[in-house]
């Protein structure tokens, strides 16, 4: 189906602090962009910097107060809502002024957008003015999208008391924005969470009007078709339609990554484009019989259902590749806009460490307390800090927030891997197990390694805006995803939007590889690092994930030369270098899978391997 939005792009949420002011910024012109509601305290404190900045009385919500979380957001989320809405207003205002807001509205749209065909030809004709109540009914406001990773749920105490669930962080947070004043959307990441999904039918604004309308919608980011169709039917049963799924690359994104069995992003694309109707038809007729059975009535007409992709687009070929071959509705550009200072918030000497970012400062590393590999930067000043304090004997993080408290290895009541609490326990155990001393610094290096990302993603926009107090530290903590070492120098909104849509180029290498081969790549270095880990004989389970993450890969490579060769495929345009690339990967990968044979990590043998991989054409 048509996606409705002005733009054919979004802005995903980015980190804690990067993205959560950017609606207020890019909202007015048109723009979807998606704030992280994980953090009630960055939260609250931004609320009190925008009521400051209109000189308006800011009454803080205290940790005492009844419901405080939830409050806050909502609190947070309805002052956004005020003041984007103002600066449509504001926009629309400015309506027939020489490089006024309502052009620059304008001059950001793409080529196809039929209301910038009309304005500019109406401009040139001097009939500016017969168009304008034209111009207004076709001007959107971009979405107010919010964002909760679902298995940040985290149990909260009322001193030693454990609260009910419904105060649990995710809990908390969906709260906030069901009470909120927001007609947009939740996009839930990070996999799937009973419990929190059946919360949400506690709510009216996610169910369908008399005329079929939600005012509330659900996002689910999802790795692959099985886990949509799934999750879709497991809230469909509920009465809650998923509005969109956003398909975003494993390895190949920013911020946590949540590498597939070795499925690649071209394959799941695939799927989801033959399969969208049927996706459609069978949560569709589930939603409705559960609609009914709660009374609710509703216009059986389906909603729309929209497919999104994100993770390592860097191009307008990409771009329109996956609008006009998959056949998505929107494609999320995060890391680039991390050197958009118009839209997002990142502090003077992490922008100067991205500009300066090649692939060898951008890497997969080990330190999310949650134990789930996150992309990172080499040099980031939390890390710096980090390490410091170390060396002078003092490990790990105050853990202020305590959102990732998660371990349980020495209390019954959860703690932070990263945490002063946890590393000094953790390396006083270790000191007891009389290591070598090469394994001792191994193991110790791993314990110090863990990093706050609580505060780290949250103190940029504070230090921006003068409101970071003493307790959150200094250290920032940025997360971009490998397709930042292809751009290299801050940009305006509009040079950011003018590259999306190929009016200029932003991008200076001419190394910088297909989007599809650089997830491809990704995904054989991870396996490889896999292999290199094991340092005894491989259990079963380990056998069949390898097994399963190669014969998945194969299949990947193998699309991709189908893909790329096709004499149909008249949509994407590839020259001699991207099936140069493609063929060396698939060589590496071989290399490494008759490596993996040898090893007795997989199963099948060559023989097995080859017809595979000729079943597949």
């Amino acid at each position: 189906m048509e996606n409705s939005a002005i733009h054919k792009f979004h802005i995903p949420v980015m980190g804690l602090a990067f993205t959560i002011d950017t609606p207020i910024k890019v909202a007015h012109f048109g723009i979807d962009s998606v704030i992280s509601i994980v953090d009630d305290d960055l939260i609250e404190k931004m609320r009190g910097v925008y009521l400051r900045k209109r000189n308006l009385e800011f009454n803080p919500i205290g940790m005492n107060e009844e419901d405080y979380r939830a409050r806050r957001i909502s609190a947070y989320l309805n002052l956004v809502n005020e003041i984007v809405n103002e600066n449509f207003e504001e926009l629309k205002n400015s309506y027939g002024k020489k490089d006024s807001l309502f052009e620059q509205y304008i001059n950001m749209l793409p080529e196809t957008s039929e209301l910038r065909k009309e304005y500019l030809e109406a401009v040139e004709t001097n009939s500016t003015d017969k168009i304008k109540e034209w111009a207004f009914s076709q001007l959107k406001q971009g979405s107010i999208d919010v964002n909760i990773m679902t298995k940040l749920d985290k149990a909260n105490y009322d001193k030693n008391e454990k609260m009910p669930v419904i105060h649990n962080d995710a809990h908390a947070a969906l709260r906030g924005f069901a009470n909120s004043d927001l007609s947009s959307s939740i996009v839930l990441s990070a996999g799937m969470n009973p419990r929190l999904y059946t919360y949400f039918e506690n709510f009216t604004d996610f169910y369908p009007d008399e005329n079929g309308n939600l005012k509330k919608k659900i996002i689910l980011k999802v790795s692959d078709y099985r886990s949509a169709l799934i999750q879709g039917k497991f809230l469909a049963k509920k009465g809650l339609w998923v509005s969109e799924y956003r398909i975003e690359s494993g390895l190949n994104c920013g911020g946590h990554a949540f590498a597939t069995d070795g499925y690649l992003m071209g394959p799941i694309l695939e799927e989801f484009k033959k399969n969208r109707q049927t996706l459609i038809d069978t949560t569709h007729e589930i939603y409705c019989d559960a609609l009914s059975k709660k009374g609710i009535n509703f216009s059986d007409k389906p909603h729309k259902l929209i497919v999104t992709a994100q993770g390592g687009v860097g191009t307008v070929d990409e771009q329109n590749f996956l609008l006009d071959y998959y056949q998505v509705d929107s494609v999320g550009w995060g890391t680039p806009f991390l050197l958009v200072p118009e839209a997002t918030n990142v502090d003077e000497h992490t922008l100067s460490l991205l500009c300066a970012a090649k692939e060898k400062d951008l890497y997969l590393s080990k330190i999310s307390p949650l134990g789930v590999p996150f992309n990172s930067l080499r040099g980031n000043s939390k890390d710096v800090e980090k390490l410091e304090n170390a060396a002078k004997g003092k490990p790990g993080s105050p853990c202020p927030k305590k959102f990732l408290q998660s371990n349980s290895e020495f209390s019954e009541k959860p703690i932070c891997t990263a945490s002063i609490t946890y590393q000094n326990k953790k390396i006083t155990e270790l000191k007891s197990l009389n290591k070598s001393k090469s394994d001792f610094q191994k193991e110790y290096d791993r314990i110090i390694d863990k990093s706050c990302l609580c505060v780290g993603l949250a103190i940029a926009v504070l230090k921006l805006n003068d409101a970071a107090a003493k307790a959150d530290g200094d250290g920032v903590l940025v997360c971009p995803g490998p397709n930042m070492a292809y751009f290299s120098t801050v940009v305006s909104l509009k040079e950011m939007t003018d590259h999306i849509y190929g009016r200029m180029n932003l991008i200076s290498r001419k190394d910088r590889p297909n989007m599809f081969l650089k997830e491809l790549n990704l995904y054989i270095n991870y396996l490889k690092e896999k292999v290199e880990d094991l340092n005894e004989a491989p259990t079963k389970n380990q056998i069949k994930y390898f097994d399963t993450f190669q014969t998945n890969l194969a299949e990947g490579i193998n699309y991709y030369k189908m893909l790329f060769t096709s004499s149909q495929n008249n949509i994407i345009e590839l020259d001699s270098i991207v099936l140069r690339e493609l063929a060396e990967l698939e060589n590496e990968f071989d290399t490494l899978r008759q490596r993996m044979i040898v090893q007795e990590l997989i199963s099948s043998d060559a023989g097995e391997f080859s017809r595979r991989f000729a079943a597949t054409v």
